[in-house]
């Protein structure tokens, strides 16, 4: 009898996890479906669900813009501020893990807390800011906003993985002379690695779908994908087949880097979940 209701239970938590997964997955599912449609038939009610599929919209997205120009841009935006806030995030929470202070919990929670900001609360001075310093639609300027924006992020999860590290280990490196620096590189970074690499695959995938930045701070030269979708919204109204085209051209580089690293991913953020 236990053993039955164990299997029930089981087969139960399957069925309801492939629910959720599938319920999850529908709106891309559906975006991929009515890119193959006409405009026609993407807004035909009720939805058509036999049709002949076309190619006619990726053909179209692809003669108006340059595809690989903006995927570029969302490439070097994407790990560029990555590597930024892993630059900056790596020391400062090394430092609050293992040389706390009074404030460092409050720090922690300030940074946390710009997480709640509105983006458009500060849009105007961040625009203007960017315009006297010449930033506006740029590579460069992109990448420092959206290291900014994930910056918190990555010093919430860095801090939670170097705290799972034992202190006994850097007390025995400091025992043998290492200093700080050395003991971040030698040390803390190769039993971390794992979660360094799950922090850097997460901010990779929210640098690559931030969108307001990109929008308001980039016209030509520094647009990203993001930017390159919402091109296909025009005051004439939404051609769903070609923004569904787009859309699915944008999403499908991030979902295959996100399909590979899944694996890397979950192992580091189960880091320490094991004792």
């Amino acid at each position: 009898m236990v053993s039955n209701a164990g299997g029930r239970r089981r087969w139960g938590l399957t069925i309801a996890g492939w629910a959720v997964a599938l319920a999850m997955f529908f709106p891309i599912l559906w975006m991929f479906v009515t890119s193959f449609k006409t405009e026609i038939t993407a807004v035909a009610t009720p939805p058509a669900l036999v049709f002949h599929p076309t190619l006619a919209n990726y053909v179209a997205v692809l003669d108006r813009a340059d595809y690989l120009a903006f995927a570029r841009n969302s490439v070097l935006v994407s790990l560029g501020s990555t590597l930024v806030a892993l630059l900056l995030g790596v020391p400062a929470a090394y430092s609050m893990a293992f040389f706390p202070t009074r404030r460092t919990r409050d720090l922690l929670l300030w940074m946390l807390s710009t997480r709640m900001l509105p983006a458009v609360g500060v849009l105007v001075p961040i625009y203007l800011l960017w315009r006297d310093l010449g930033l506006l639609d740029s590579v460069f300027g992109l990448i420092v906003i959206d290291s900014l924006s994930v910056l918190p992020i990555v010093v919430w999860m860095l801090f939670s993985f170097f705290r799972e590290v034992p202190a006994v280990i850097l007390e025995a490196s400091r025992m043998d002379g290492a200093r700080p620096l050395e003991e971040l590189i030698h040390v803390l970074l190769p039993l971390s690695g794992p979660g360094i690499a799950s922090t850097a695959l997460l901010s990779i995938i929210l640098c690559w779908n931030e969108a307001f930045w990109s929008l308001n701070l980039t016209t030509v030269k520094a647009a990203t994908l993001t930017a390159f979708t919402a091109s296909f919204s025009s005051p004439e109204g939404l051609f769903w087949a070609k923004l569904s085209a787009a859309s699915t051209l944008s999403i499908a580089p991030i979902l295959v880097f996100g399909w590979l690293s899944q694996r890397q991913m979950a192992r580091g953020l189960s880091m320490g979940a094991v004792k």
